[in-house]
């Protein structure tokens, strides 16, 4: 009962990964993203251990479909995984098992591949597509959050008992090797798309102030002095 999205921007390099599910606290599940690597990140009957086995083979330079397949080697359940990679280069790889639960089933674009499970139809992967290359321009960030809301808006979740909230949700984007640019998520919410805009929007004020202190510590303002300085519709 997820969908996602991993991606990396033809222009900077840089890797991302959106996700939201009526499950809590998704972000916290999101350990498969290395810069200089790639991204993998397994969902619906999650094996947390295949997206860090995944950066390991990424890094050393395998192609995502040999990943791939020496995770489904290593895997005896691996039917009921769905798993989507990209490497450093935008190459990709997907895999959407036949025990997952329906509605599921993938979309590998030029650097990126969308997936879900547990949704109202292939209509959902078509609104996340679509959100996604809206604006080729914008940040990656920006771009991930709008697939988001494409799925969303597409009809998202559907269970037994009818359409599932989306109750967390989270993006991620990397540029450096050790620290995400972006790290932000909403844990639980009964509309988490649309508060991760609300936080993304607010970080993206902090963003530069909280790279430049670390950077510059000589030179740092403190955060007090920070949000004085800024417009006052800007503080929220």
């Amino acid at each position: 009962m997820t969908f996602s999205i991993i991606a990396r921007c033809p222009s900077t390099g840089r890797l991302g990964l959106g996700i939201t599910t009526f499950s809590i606290a998704a972000g916290g599940r999101c350990e498969g993203i290395r810069f200089g690597a790639g991204v993998c990140k397994t969902q619906a009957y999650v094996k947390r251990d295949n997206d860090l086995i995944a950066l390991e083979l990424l890094e050393q330079g395998m192609a995502p479909a040999g990943v791939m397949a020496a995770l489904e080697a290593d895997d005896p359940d691996h039917d009921w995984r769905q798993i989507a990679i990209i490497d450093r280069e935008g190459r990709t790889a997907a895999h959407t098992g036949p025990g997952c639960r329906p509605w599921a089933g993938h979309h590998e674009g030029d650097g990126f591949v969308a997936f879900g499970n547990v949704l109202a139809g292939p209509e959902v992967l078509d609104g996340i597509v679509a959100g996604f290359l809206a604006d080729p321009g914008a940040a990656l960030e920006f771009r991930l959050l709008a697939a988001l809301a494409g799925g969303r808006d597409a009809g998202g979740q559907v269970g037994n008992d009818g359409h599932l909230s989306e109750r967390s949700a989270a993006i991620f984007v990397a540029s450096e090797p050790d620290h995400f640019d972006i790290d932000v998520r909403v844990d639980l919410h009964d509309d988490a798309v649309t508060e991760l805009r609300r936080v993304l929007d607010e970080f993206k004020i902090y963003e530069k102030f909280y790279r430049d202190r670390g950077h510059r510590p000589d030179l740092a303002m403190s955060q007090a002095e920070f949000v004085a300085s800024l417009p006052k519709k800007a503080v929220a």
